[in-house]
């Protein structure tokens, strides 16, 4: 009779105590040479432990078993290696064991079951099919528990993302901040929080400072970027995505939630913008209301290609006078142009602001110790609830909804333990890539998309008019305050 074998491992544990691959076809195979009626023809070895979809190497087998024209012997070292499935995997095997399609040969439990098999073997089959699917279950209810817990210590179940690796350290696995990436990290949310820059940008500023992905050493492309952008690990938080869950972590943070946030909505609405994109877009488009009827200022193409402004005029109170857009253009660039600031101003600046905030610890010191101590009663609650569901003195139910409640406490308290301690930290970060960008901000705006230019001109201005001819704005802080270092543009005017 020809003979096949399956051999299968579902976890590391079952790779170091007799159940290796190895050990599992050693075994089948001398048991196949020691029985004369068999005749080996094909082994299929999988490990379960490395594979998603596992039934499809199962699968391979139920086809090979059905292609043959007679019955095949399916070798299997026990029952509990047949399938990690058994209410999908048994119930197949037999049904082709009482077609008389396969008999099956599981030398370590000492049974052969064919299509005749008498009740006694049969009973023995279930007992152990039973014992399998016991020991299966208590498997995913240890894995389960060992979750909760992990969400409990704030831990991640996954590889960590780039800014971070994973480190095994007295025989302990933990995440650690990664020195060389992590500053890169923080430098994509900084750059895409100011508006000017889209991730195709920012791609292309990674790939000259030379960050690379962590391993295989690759140029980080724009999803990449994005993928960065929208995950929440680096300001604090993880999400455990089989149970869809969301908990804050215990490793540190690079970035705050509120750059985070900041950085999500801009997100969010550039994505919002490219499903309303118009044929024709204008700069100015929604931005200029008419400063003397208070209506709001229209875009016109003009020949099919010349972009013109005017007023709409439903008040019936204004004439209607045209401008070009370049002409609507010449003095946001003249006040671009003056914001350009050398490295000497740039460090004259914030010195200036660091001399400020030399007492900034010192007010925060009682808040932090008041939100810490908090935060370790919220875990001491925790660790006696769940002592108490375990007992039987609450129930599941009843410990989900208030550990959710305290859960939601600790994430504010975190967020707000952190911010204490790098706020100032973070503002001067913040403000010298802002005055850093100064230096070459008319670029950044004439190579930019149109919805791009629109969220630098709503960074940098604020209160447009139009009237006539005449282009009115304000420059908002700390842009004003950089201008006024120079000569004083604040309430700029252009007629033309």
């Amino acid at each position: 009779m020809k003979a096949i074998i399956l051999a299968r491992v579902s976890t590391e544990e079952q790779k170091e105590t007799g159940n290796s691959l190895p050990a599992q076809q050693a075994r089948l195979v001398s048991y196949i040479e020691k029985n004369e009626n068999l005749t080996l023809i094909k082994e299929f070895v999988f490990d379960e432990s490395a594979y998603k979809e596992h039934r499809k190497e199962f699968q391979k087998i139920i086809n090979f078993i059905e292609q043959q024209k007679e019955t095949v012997a399916l070798c299997c070292d026990k029952v509990d290696r047949l399938s990690r499935d058994f209410l999908v995997g048994l119930p197949l095997l037999e049904k082709l064991r009482r077609n008389g399609n396969i008999e099956l040969h599981l030398p370590s439990d000492n049974l052969v079951l064919h299509k005749d098999s008498p009740a006694t073997d049969l009973f023995h089959y279930n007992i152990a099919v039973s014992l399998a699917q016991y020991y299966s279950n208590a498997i995913s209810d240890n894995i389960k528990r060992a979750w909760e817990q992990k969400i409990r210590n704030g831990e991640i179940m996954t590889k960590a993302p780039i800014g971070y690796f994973n480190r095994r350290i007295d025989e302990k696995q933990d995440v650690y901040i990664d020195e060389v990436r992590a500053p890169h990290i923080v430098e994509i949310f900084e750059l895409y929080a100011t508006g000017l820059y889209s991730m195709q940008k920012i791609a292309t500023e990674m790939e000259k400072e030379g960050l690379r992905s962590r391993h295989y050493n690759k140029v980080l492309k724009v999803r990449q970027i994005e993928t960065i952008l929208k995950n929440h690990f680096y300001c604090g938080f993880n999400t455990y995505k089989k149970k869809n869950i969301t908990y804050a972590h215990k490793y540190e943070s690079l970035i705050s939630k509120e750059l985070f946030d900041k950085c999500t909505a801009i997100r969010e609405a550039k994505t919002k913008n490219k499903t309303k994109a118009t044929k024709h877009e204008f700069i100015f488009s929604g931005l200029i209301p008419c400063g003397d009827c208070g209506c709001r200022i229209t875009p016109e193409l003009k020949k099919g290609k010349y972009k013109y402004y005017h007023c709409t005029n439903h008040k019936k109170i204004c004439k209607k006078v045209f401008v070009r857009e370049e002409r609507l253009l010449e003095p946001i660039h003249e006040v671009m142009n003056r914001l350009s600031l050398n490295d000497a101003e740039i460090d004259q600046i914030l010195n200036a602001y660091e001399e400020h905030s030399l007492d900034y610890n010192k007010h925060t010191d009682g808040q932090l110790k008041a939100h810490k101590a908090e935060y370790s009663q919220i875990n001491g609650k925790i660790e006696t609830m769940y002592d108490d569901k375990l007992d039987g003195r609450i129930t599941t139910d009843m410990y989900d909804k208030k550990v959710k409640e305290l859960n939601a406490r600790k994430s504010e308290l975190e967020q707000k333990i952190k911010k204490l301690q790098s706020g100032n930290t973070y503002c001067r970060i913040t403000a010298k890539h802002l005055l850093s960008i100064t230096q070459r901000l008319k670029n950044i705006f004439e190579s930019s998309e149109v919805d791009e230019k629109k969220q630098i001109l709503n960074l940098l201005f604020q209160n447009f008019s139009l009237q006539g001819k005449n282009f009115l704005f304000n420059t908002k802080t700390p842009f004003r305050e950089v201008l006024e270092c120079g000569i004083s543009v604040n309430n700029v005017s252009w007629s033309g």
